[in-house]
């Protein structure tokens, strides 16, 4: 037992100090962003270099159907070799007894990635990036809101009750006394981020009743969407004990704003380190030209990815804090691509359209793709947008269906992703839409029933 713990890093070490480790929770995410896997105990743990899952858990939509995603040799539910990624091991500090969290790679048999396990199709574009001598970089934000408990899906979701005994208010952007209404849920949030060793930027007030945003500093793609995938457990953790829910639904509340997971993009050069984006004299170069331009032509077919389910759509609405096209500028939050204020040597992309209810491994490998994709083929972007981007006209698509249809079509898109991935993909969210537009929904009863 001692060799392996020995190895953990500093935060999971310090957590089990002078402890007995009780269990561990192996996992890998599934499409939507899932925690799947299994808890052993920490002796069994320490005997096994892997486990087994099958491979079924990628074909399953998001309400526990299962899409005809299996290929040629058809639904047979081969085992996949789950290997865990030690750097990973991180605290689950809300459980009874003392337990580690680790995420694991998939692999089959032959010790070949899974292709459509989301970490290695990051990882897939982070290597093509690599090949380049380049280094990506990103930092995303998270937006989410605080609810009341809905244990009833056919009621709305309402804001939580504060602090003051009074819901949650809208409008208050930036306001530290909003803030404090959610105090005691903020708390565990920083100390369940303490013990696993992660490291929050800022929590601020959002526009929406009860939605906040916590910022991650920049660093490597995969360990910041490792982060983002255990930040969305650990605040829903968090929200529980103070009897409310943490949704990371793009649009929760209708009248509200939706939540996004706003993705900072910048490259470096492998071998000096420094940001491509930038010349020595600190102007813009080439690489950012061409990276802006592959995220304006290559996005639409992303938003698939960007935006995964049909909820995810309602959140691009004119005028409520996202992005209705593809439009770019420096410091306007009104366009889907923005230039935050920076020296040259942190010149960045804000890629303003992903929802945070995309897979955080995902949503990032997309966005990169775009831009790589971009280099490679040295697209211009248009001409920097002036003025309020709502104003322009729109250019992403409004449902889900037609954003698949763009995907399905994608091809470039296709081989930066993996071919593989992209039909796993395609076929689960078209599953997942065919279902959704079986449900009669409160707006057709109430107003075609007794009118058409």
């Amino acid at each position: 037992m001692a060799q392996w713990t020995d190895s953990l890093p500093e935060a999971a070490n310090a957590y089990l100090e002078g402890r007995r480790l009780d269990e561990v929770e192996c996992i890998v995410s599934d499409l939507p962003g899932i925690a799947r896997g299994k808890a052993v105990p920490a002796s069994k743990f320490a005997r096994q270099d892997y486990f087994h899952l099958p491979d079924s858990i990628f074909y399953q939509t998001i309400t526990g159907g299962w899409a005809e995603a299996a290929g040629d040799e058809g639904f047979i539910e081969r085992d996949m070799l789950l290997r865990p990624d030690m750097s990973t091991a991180t605290a689950a500090p809300w459980t009874a007894d003392w337990t580690l969290q680790v995420i694991h790679d998939a692999f089959d048999k032959t010790g070949a990635p899974i292709p459509y396990s989301p970490r290695n199709v990051l990882k897939r574009v982070v290597q093509l990036y690599r090949d380049q001598g380049l280094e990506p970089v990103v930092a995303p934000e998270m937006e989410f809101f605080i609810v009341a408990r809905n244990i009833d899906p056919a009621q709305e979701i309402q804001p939580m009750m504060g602090r003051s005994g009074r819901p949650a208010a809208a409008r208050q952007s930036y306001s530290m006394t909003a803030v404090d209404e959610f105090g005691p849920v903020i708390d565990d949030i920083y100390d369940f981020a303490e013990a696993q060793g992660f490291e929050i930027d800022g929590i601020t007030q959002e526009g929406g009743a009860g939605q906040l945003e916590i910022n991650l500093n920049h660093g490597d793609p995969v360990a910041l969407a490792d982060e983002v995938f255990y930040f969305k457990r650990l605040i829903r953790e968090a929200a529980l004990r103070h009897g409310s829910f943490a949704t990371f639904m793009a649009k929760p509340i209708a009248d509200e704003p939706g939540s996004a997971m706003h993705i900072h993009q910048s490259v470096l050069d492998l071998k000096t380190g420094e940001n491509i984006f930038s010349t020595p004299e600190g102007e813009e170069t080439d690489a950012f030209r061409h990276f802006l331009g592959g995220m304006q032509k290559h996005l639409p077919a992303a938003i698939a990815v960007l935006a995964p389910y049909v909820n995810s759509y309602r959140r691009y609405v004119k005028d409520h804090a996202a992005p209705i096209n593809l439009a770019w500028a420096r410091d306007n939050r009104t366009t889907g691509l923005r230039i935050p204020i920076s020296g040259p040597k942190a010149r960045r992309i804000e890629n303003r359209l992903a929802g945070m209810d995309c897979n955080p491994y995902l949503g990032i490998a997309a966005s990169l793709a775009c831009g790589l994709l971009g280099m490679m083929n040295k697209v211009e972007p248009a001409a920097e947008f002036h003025g309020d981007a709502y104003e322009g006209d729109e250019d992403i698509p409004r449902v889900q269906g037609e954003a698949l249809d763009l995907f399905e079509e994608a091809t470039d898109l296709h081989e930066v992703l993996g071919r593989e991935f992209a039909r796993v993909y395609a076929i689960v969210k078209r599953a997942e839409y065919d279902e959704f537009l079986q449900v009669i929904s409160p707006w057709e009863r109430e107003h075609l029933l007794l009118n058409v």
